[in-house]
């Protein structure tokens, strides 16, 4: 049996999108784009919700394009020298029911081809919450260092996202901490392969792996002062 949200379907009108990236093939091809991706993933979100909740019920399941989780397929070229329209890829983002946009700490699902991986953590911080992490990983060393050294969450993620070159004012540059202490994103990243994507248990493998995370979202939601 094999998963009825996510399937080739989805991943060829992908690569179909990538290789025709304009407005009029868009329109000619939206009906496609409704029927393999839009409409499957929202009823994903939905179905997803029971299991999200036995994460953490402080997250959020929204069925809906815009404002919801569902990233939307529309780029903002306002302020990039890449002025494509579209998006190659389907973002699913779980956010925190305090947060009102993508930097709140969160659970990401990344849809593209060649690149298929699970997220969770907080993306470009505002500066207030980034003080707050980097104050309570300071305040809390061990808690920190036991998330992120624990042989299933090392195994499973690696923490990516950009870092600054020096010592964020105000920490010491020699703190034992300080490689962490430098991050801009507080990002957890697994990578998957396509076929996991189509798989009948995808919904339960998304549980496991998001469970395995969930300390470090945990320890981000309480920095922001917000419950798990």
């Amino acid at each position: 049996m094999s998963n009825p949200y996510i399937t080739p379907d989805l991943f060829s009108f992908l690569r179909d999108l990538n290789a025709n990236n304009n407005r009029d093939w868009f329109n000619a091809n939206k009906s496609r784009y409704v029927e393999v991706l839009k409409d499957p993933l929202l009823e994903f979100i939905s179905h997803f919700a029971p299991l999200l909740h036995s994460i953490s019920p402080h997250f959020q399941a929204i069925p809906k394009a815009n404002g919801g989780s569902l990233f939307r397929i529309y780029r903002d070229v306002r302020f990039s020298a890449n002025k494509d329209p579209y998006k190659t890829h389907a973002g699913i983002h779980f956010r925190h029911e305090a947060g009102k946009n993508a930097h709140a700490p969160g659970f990401y699902l990344h849809l593209e081809p060649g690149s298929v991986f699970v997220a969770a953590g907080t993306w470009r911080p505002e500066a207030e919450l980034l003080r707050n992490i980097r104050n309570t990983m300071v305040e809390h060393p061990e808690e920190w260092e036991a998330i992120v050294d624990d042989t299933a969450f090392s195994e499973n993620f690696k923490l990516a996202g950009d870092s600054l070159k020096r010592a964020p004012k105000g920490f010491m540059p020699d703190h034992p901490l300080i490689n962490d202490l430098k991050r801009k994103d507080f990002i957890a990243v697994c990578e998957l392969d396509e076929d996991h994507a189509f798989r009948s248990d995808f919904m339960e493998l998304l549980v496991d792996k998001w469970n395995i995370c969930s300390p470090l979202v945990r320890f981000l939601a309480e920095a922001s002062g917000n419950p798990f």
